[in-house]
């Protein structure tokens, strides 16, 4: 019962709304399963590199800018993904919401001394659990609705 009040509650209701709305936008699309497996291993990809210990991540971090042209890579990607932000400024403020939110639940997590290990788990299943009700909340009002012509 303790672990339950030590829990961000608030944060990991951020998580599921934020992540419901990214399921509401990708069913509104039509997106054949493929997106939905990118953005499922995305989401986990996100998930693991904020739950990993910082000295794994730096780790990780500095095989990109061992060389010179590793570097100027890694520069080029940052210039393209800037350019990105500023021609879809709107999917860009999606994204940062969804990344802030799970940042935010990181950062509750660590407050609360809980495990890596349970934060990873609880953060993948309220946002994989987002994902799907956004899907579903999708699906279940616009089959109710009746056809336009």
């Amino acid at each position: 019962m303790l672990i339950l009040k030590r829990v961000p509650w608030v944060s990991l209701a951020l998580v599921l709304l934020s992540y419901s709305t990214l399921g509401w936008v990708i069913s509104e699309t039509r997106a054949p399963a493929f997106v939905w497996v990118a953005t499922v291993i995305a989401i986990l990809l996100l998930i693991v590199t904020l739950t990993a210990p910082w000295p794994k991540m730096t780790y990780y971090y500095s095989i990109f800018l061992r060389s010179n042209i590793r570097s100027f890579g890694v520069a080029v990607l940052a210039a393209f993904l800037f350019f990105m932000m500023i021609a879809w400024f709107r999917v860009f403020l999606d994204t940062l919401l969804i990344i802030s939110a799970t940042i935010l639940v990181r950062i509750d997590f660590q407050r609360a001394g809980l495990k890596e290990r349970l934060a990873f788990w609880t953060a993948s299943i309220f946002s994989l659990g987002g994902l799907a009700l956004g899907a579903l909340i999708y699906k279940l009002i616009y089959s109710q609705m009746p056809l336009r012509q």
